[in-house]
């Protein structure tokens, strides 16, 4: 399912690219969405699930369904009236924010970008109701081991954005907010479509405040460290936006579509493995079983090993051909294939670090620890506020075409410290211990990818080229080479002795 989602998610920013390029209008939309985006990271994957999770699992496994009931209830009933409460407050806050920086501070199109990006925000904000109570069924859903249906309601979201973009956008002075409607609209159909499985486990509930109650005190002590901790690449990421905005026109846009490749790999199998591992590590925590909490860690870090290195290979190496084929049509420049391509090879380079974070991390939250995280997230934070600053200011010294990259290359090199300290304190305390042969298995991934990298650097033809054919001759030649690299690694890797047994999930 998370793979269906991912794909529409790329064919949704195909026709994104294909209508609307690179430039100020898409800037303005992506800074809109990126605000109500970055805070349903916050709950969808992040604070909210690392704290109802862990707590909803210890109700469901040592308590009746009537208590489970209740909790459900005070949960839905306290986050909903904070989630109104915070969306009134956006919708009335930020558009004026927005203009009032737009018309103090800058003039011509910097303006614009500013004046519309407020304008859009009104649509895009009351996302973050609506899909943050989607979290919260989904939570339940994903305890009760209902994975599918959670993971499937991303695809929504890009049907209706791909039809917004094209069936709407024509009928607007201002076409990208058709894409900001859709937006909105698409937060209510995602819920919606949860709500039947939620019935069918008894626990579509009447919303209730219950602040003072146990399981709702939990769950909020939980939530506070975990916010900060939990999402520290999605901070990251808006601070990279932030300063974006700020530089030319198209900044945001290269940034968004290198990024949403990134998010490929990520999506499918990072937070996958996540969303798979922290009710798994909960239910044996929960049940005092700790041997078996090791092994389910020790899996989820050698599928995040196996995935991560190859991806982040294939994509460096293949950044180029990527953009060229999948947005570089129509509206969409060679000089923003370019561009884009530029900052995709720095956000390539992170990937194995995304990756950990979303593994290592339910580690803690399953174990109720949502402190430790914050430590490694303060840690990151600092490295990448300050790379941001050293990266950008070098570059515009020097005049570098794609000052971008260098925002991109400070997110992924802080994300190396997020997960090197999360690995760091969990082999310390003794809660995860590695199985046997993992410096092997290591070497023989990273051997197969550069293996596979090095071919296809020296075979793959320059951009340009790739710029200059047609989209039959692109992705004719972009599938021989990703096939290519997928044969190479697997050949080289079983070459190694690496067999699939040794990535069989434990009992």
């Amino acid at each position: 399912m998370t793979l269906i989602s991912r794909i529409l998610g790329l064919i949704r920013d195909i026709v994104l690219a294909r209508y609307f390029g690179a430039g100020m209008a898409t800037d303005a939309f992506f800074v809109a969405f990126k605000i109500p985006n970055f805070m349903r990271r916050l709950f969808a994957e992040g604070a909210f699930s690392q704290g109802f999770i862990p707590v909803l699992s210890e109700y469901k496994v040592q308590k009746s369904h009537e208590e489970v009931q209740t909790l459900v209830s005070k949960v839905m009933g306290t986050l909903g009236m904070v989630l109104l409460i915070l969306t009134g407050a956006g919708v009335l806050i930020l558009p004026p924010l927005f203009d009032w920086i737009g018309t103090g501070w800058f003039e011509g199109e910097e303006q614009q970008k500013f004046l519309l990006a407020g304008d859009l925000i009104r649509w895009t904000f009351p996302y973050i109701f609506f899909i943050s109570l989607t979290a919260l069924v989904s939570g339940v859903l994903n305890t009760y081991r209902l994975f599918a249906l959670p993971a499937f309601t991303p695809v929504l979201l890009n049907i209706v954005l791909i039809g917004a973009a094209i069936g709407f956008s024509p009928l607007f002075d201002e076409p990208v907010t058709a894409i900001a409607i859709g937006v909105f609209v698409a937060g209510v159909v995602q819920l919606l479509f949860l709500l039947p499985a939620l019935y069918r486990l008894r626990l579509l509930v009447v919303p209730v405040w219950g602040w003072i109650h146990e399981g709702v005190n939990r769950i909020s002590r939980l939530m506070v460290p975990a916010i900060f901790g939990a999402s520290v690449v999605q901070i990251n990421l808006m601070i990279d936006t932030a300063i974006a905005f700020l530089l030319v026109s198209g900044s945001v846009s290269w940034l968004y579509y290198s990024d949403r490749l990134v998010e490929f790999p990520l999506g499918i199998f990072g937070i996958a493995l996540s969303t798979v591992l922290l009710p798994g590590l909960s239910g044996r925590f929960a049940s005092d079983q700790t041997k078996a909490f090791s092994q389910l860690l020790d899996w989820g870090t050698r599928w995040a090993l196996i995935i991560s290195i190859p991806s982040a290979t294939g994509l460096f190496v293949l950044s180029g051909p990527l953009i060229a084929t999948l947005f570089g049509y129509d509206a969409f420049s060679l000089h923003s294939i370019e561009m884009s391509a530029l900052s995709l090879m720095a956000y390539a380079i992170g990937l194995p670090a995304f990756i950990g974070v979303k593994v290592l991390a339910p580690g803690f939250f399953a174990r109720q620890d949502t402190k430790t995280p914050v430590r490694a997230a303060v840690a990151a934070m600092i490295v990448n506020v300050s790379l941001n600053i050293v990266f950008v200011l070098s570059l515009l010294a020097v005049d570098f075409d794609g000052v971008h990259a260098g925002l991109a290359l400070a997110t992924s090199l802080g994300a190396y410290v997020n997960s090197g300290l999360l690995l760091y304190w969990l082999l310390k305390s003794g809660v995860y211990q590695p199985g046997q042969g993992w410096r092997r298995f290591f070497i023989q991934v990273l051997l197969a990818s550069i293996s596979m990298g090095g071919i296809l650097w020296v075979l793959v033809a320059d951009t340009g080229l790739w710029f200059e054919w047609g989209f039959m001759q692109r992705t004719a030649r972009l599938m021989l080479w990703v096939g290519a690299g997928v044969g190479i690694f697997a050949v080289v890797l079983m070459l190694l002795g690496v067999r699939p047994g040794q990535l069989a999930k434990p009992a």
